[in-house]
């Protein structure tokens, strides 16, 4: 069984996720994706389902067929000043506001959203796994914040970004207590670690 194409038959529907949530370094990426109603995919599913090579195959396959797709980052600074959570907001906001296309329904990953310029909306959990936009969407946010990720690597090799994107692996979490952190590390999540 696929995932679904749409909830909403006769709206222009955005599906909307993020990528970062819970990474100590890096900024938080969200995307937004809107595919014709007949579109379907057997390639397409949730980020966390697919092979690096095959989040790049799938991130082609989304160029080539959504009317409009659109990703939009969030740096550490604004996730320190405003917590992870609305920073997750501001992200999925950012990337509805890229699209070239006016969403009239949103698609929302998870069970909770900032309402954003009147557009409806429904929080779907673990939608990534149940909706080929939110699906579709996971892997252009994951996609491009591991690019991004990459590249912060050359600047910091120690910290084995390219390999772990920022997040608490045992390795990156010790050259944090004996290194210190960069101006890419997110303090509001490392005060624990720090301490």
């Amino acid at each position: 069984m696929g995932l679904k194409s749409y909830l909403n038959k006769d709206l222009i529907e955005a599906g909307i996720d993020e990528s970062g949530r819970g990474s100590l370094a890096g900024p938080v990426f969200a995307a937004s994706v809107i595919f014709p109603k007949d579109f379907t995919s057997e390639l397409i599913k949730d980020s966390k389902k697919l092979s690096e090579k095959n989040r790049h195959k799938a991130l082609i396959e989304i160029e080539e067929n959504a009317l409009s797709y659109s990703v939009h980052m969030v740096l550490e600074e604004e996730i320190d000043k405003k917590n992870i959570q609305n920073a997750v907001f501001a992200a999925m906001n950012g990337s509805v506001d890229k699209l070239s296309i006016q969403p009239e329904h949103l698609l929302v990953d998870g069970n909770i959203y900032d309402p954003y310029n009147d557009i409806p909306y429904t929080c779907i959990i673990k939608g990534d796994d149940k909706y080929l936009s939110i699906a579709a969407a996971s892997i252009v946010a994951k996609v491009y914040r591991d690019e991004y990720m990459k590249k912060l690597h050359e600047k910091f090799p120690s910290f084995h970004w390219g390999k772990n994107k920022g997040y608490g692996s045992k390795h990156h979490i010790k050259v944090i207590k004996e290194e210190g952190i960069t101006q890419y590390h997110r303090k509001s999540f490392l005060k624990k670690i720090l301490q």
